[in-house]
């Protein structure tokens, strides 16, 4: 006889889920349950995670894709904060894969109720070991903000995978020079390449939202692209590039680099041409920048 299948949540039970909790997905916390188990498959196979994997989710609500991860034998610590969503999360696992309990010492799934935005070290220096892997449908009106967090937050990621709005998931995965490029494009490249894995119907939520979605991805660089304070100082002029993007950089970059000719002296000895405008620099150019204001 075959083994039987953990079962994930579909349209049926997101919603009978929902109905008895009274939850009401909302557009303030950005709210879209996932109700297929045929995209949840197809989100843990893109993400790569096995057996084994330590990942960290961002929203489970009401566990679609909390559910799909620990299918594939993964650890989850999932962080949400809906008191509700967080409360019942571990019950609705405990019903329909009992074995994520199975070792009451090491349970296979943690939930930290939290609003994603101030997670911080020390919630996550109380797990057993700190996660590798974040896999997420990110709540489309903080999704940015929440995916810059984490990155920085977890140096120890090794990769992920995010549901995003197609318009932010196109912008975060641009390369310099397209018309999508932006700040969140040229931070993100900061930890290493990313690449749209895959498109999501809007069909497969509820409520059905009135934009597309992408799955976007990255692997972390093999060794990493400067030291922390290097990270802060382009940062600041990655903001300061793009909080003037129409200018030339020697303007742009002013409030950080000093005078123009302090900025042009900069620039020029980072190899950088100063009449350049944000969008055509890359990361490592703004690295040469930081590095060569340092």
């Amino acid at each position: 006889m075959s083994e039987v299948q953990p079962a994930l949540l579909g349209p049926v039970e997101v919603r009978e889920l929902a109905e008895r909790l009274g939850v009401s997905p909302t557009k303030k916390l950005g709210q879209n349950f996932v109700i297929d188990p045929n995209t949840v498959r197809k989100i843990v196979r893109l993400a790569g995670v096995v057996a084994g994997d330590r990942v960290i989710e961002v929203g489970p609500g009401l566990g679609s894709l909390t559910l799909g991860i620990t299918e594939v034998g993964a650890d989850v610590t999932a962080v949400e904060i809906d008191h509700r969503l967080a409360a019942e999360l571990p019950t609705t696992a405990r019903t329909m894969q009992p074995g994520i309990f199975a070792d009451e010492n090491a349970p296979r799934l943690r939930v930290v109720r939290s609003d994603a935005l101030e997670i911080s070290a020390a919630d996550l220096a109380a797990l057993p070991a700190p996660p590798e892997v974040l896999v997420a449908n990110l709540p489309y009106n903080v999704s940015v903000p929440i995916l810059m967090h984490f990155l920085e937050l977890i140096p120890q990621l090794r990769a992920g995978l995010v549901m995003v709005q197609a318009e932010v998931g196109y912008r975060i995965a641009a390369g310099p020079g397209s018309k999508e490029y932006g700040s969140p494009s040229a931070k993100a490249a900061w930890y290493g390449p990313w690449r749209i894995a895959g498109t999501v119907s809007r069909r497969i939520f509820w409520p059905v939202p009135g934009v597309d979605s992408v799955l976007v991805g990255y692997e972390r660089l093999a060794e990493p692209r400067g030291t922390e304070a290097e990270r802060v100082a382009t940062f600041a002029l990655v903001n300061a590039a793009f909080a003037q993007r129409r200018k030339m950089l020697r303007q742009a970059l002013q409030p950080v680099l000093g005078t123009l000719d302090q900025a042009v002296t900069v620039m020029q000895a980072a190899g950088i041409d100063p009449t350049s405008r944000a969008e055509e620099l890359s990361i490592e150019d703004y690295l040469a920048i930081a590095r060569a204001a340092a």
